[in-house]
């Protein structure tokens, strides 16, 4: 009996770092559908409502697919899919909407059960689930109309926030409202993706049958970075598993953890005990995807030049950017700085001082499309910032088109062609006629 204690009380001490580390922190849960329907679910739920009275943020995404899959079998209707995402005609939508409302019913039945004796006794725990998600059709390609299938339009972060602040949490599922009042069936996937995205999470935690990704020869991998899981991807896609929940969730951990999204984890619905396992202990019980260490923020060099154009070409191909030479670059090249990760420029800028005005132009600021969601453009403008008062300037200025809103969000004003130097005046294009915004250092 005494070593038993012993090692609940060396088990415990153990887990305060991480409790302390994810108080306050936000993170989204995404239950799929085979999750729901597990004997080991009511066990979930309960971990969930521990981790909601250690203080976190929580954020429950939830799937049902093969409810409304058993739907359509009760009702002898043929599920129809089109590039490996459901058609949801009329009919197929009425199961869908019935499907994912009995799921969030008894979800929130689960999270609200508090009685003696039972693991959430007297939690009395919030749940609010509304309109936070605005979705839009899909639309239709080649030919196909996907009808009520659609996607994300809008996220309303502030409330959501604003829950969270209220120690609830938020239950959201796989069926959205549109602006005109109809109703669209989402990917529980993209939406978890989305919502850790626009809610600066902390986490992404999703559910599989295995205890995580695994190696041919079947041992978890703990950890990967979203190169290493885009080729695990890639190897399931070969073998022909292209909308597996587990390679549905890995595209979206990708897509999270280069957008900001810190961390993703992978763990199994049929382990007992698996995300406290995960969340609390030194070694995890599953797979996480991180974000790479590995990037730098640097001066750029001669020999970067191939990696900017390739980053800037299709920008000055719409007319965003103002097209710059090899040779341009070339001689330019010292006033570039780049973020670089794994070899790849994923984002650049320059500055152009013009000392004699104590001024200087922020200039082809450029970010990879795949992070473009995270704050890589705020970390290039405060480095130029930073060069720019080494340098002795007082203002710095930008001529955009596109990323007005963008540089006014960070203290630029609009200003007239006057402010420019002399130099820069008359070089003006004013039949580009881009927005010039000053800023004060």
């Amino acid at each position: 009996m005494k070593e038993r204690s012993t090692e609940l009380v060396q088990e415990f001490r153990h887990s305060v770092p991480y409790i302390n580390a994810h108080r306050g922190k936000t993170f989204v849960v995404m239950l799929d559908g085979e999750a729901i329907k597990h004997e080991n679910f009511p066990s979930i739920v309960n971990d969930i409502g521990l981790l909601h009275s250690l203080g976190i943020r929580l954020v429950v995404v939830y799937g049902a697919r093969p409810q409304i899959d058993n739907n359509l079998a009760l009702h002898h209707y043929q599920p129809i899919y089109h590039k490996h995402t459901r058609v949801t005609d009329a009919l197929t939508l009425k199961w869908v909407k019935q499907a994912a409302g009995l799921l969030q019913l008894d979800i929130t039945a689960q999270l609200s059960m508090s009685l003696n004796n039972t693991p959430l006794q007297g939690a009395h725990i919030n749940v609010v689930s509304g309109n936070f998600i605005i979705a839009q059709p899909l639309g239709i390609d080649d030919g196909v109309d996907y009808c009520h299938s659609g996607r994300i339009r809008r996220i309303d972060e502030k409330a959501i926030h604003h829950e969270l602040a209220n120690n609830t949490i938020v239950l959201i599922g796989p069926v959205a409202v549109s602006v005109t009042g109809e109703s669209f069936n989402l990917s529980s996937e993209e939406v978890a993706t989305q919502l850790a995205i626009k809610l600066k999470a902390e986490k992404m935690i999703g559910f599989c049958s295995s205890q995580g990704v695994t190696d041919p020869q079947g041992n978890v991998i703990s950890e990967l970075s979203p190169n290493d899981t885009q080729k695990c991807i890639e190897q399931r896609e070969e073998r022909g598993d292209y909308h597996s929940s587990t390679v549905r969730f890995l595209r979206g951990a990708v897509k999270a953890c280069r957008s900001g999204v810190r961390r993703s984890h992978l763990i199994s619905y049929q382990e007992d005990g698996a995300l406290v396992q995960e969340l609390f202990s030194r070694d995890g019980i599953g797979s996480q995807i991180v974000m790479e260490s590995a990037e730098q923020v640097r001066r750029a060099t001669i020999d970067d030049i191939g990696g900017i154009l390739e980053l800037i070409r299709p920008l000055e191909q719409q007319g965003i950017l103002v097209r710059r030479s090899r040779e341009q670059l070339e001689m330019e090249i010292d006033k570039f700085t780049i973020i670089e990760r794994d070899n790849l420029t994923i984002a650049c800028t320059a500055l152009y001082p013009f000392p004699e005005e104590t001024i200087g132009e922020m200039a082809c600021l450029a970010v990879h499309p795949d992070y473009r969601s995270s704050s890589r453009g705020e970390i290039l403008l405060q480095r130029v910032e930073s060069q720019a008062r080494q340098m002795g300037l007082k203002k710095l200025f930008v001529l955009t088109t596109r990323s007005i809103h963008w540089f006014q969000e960070r203290g630029f004003t609009p200003a007239e062609v006057e402010v420019l130097p002399i130099k820069k005046k008359s070089l003006y294009n004013y039949q580009r006629r881009a927005k010039i915004l000053l800023a004060e250092l």
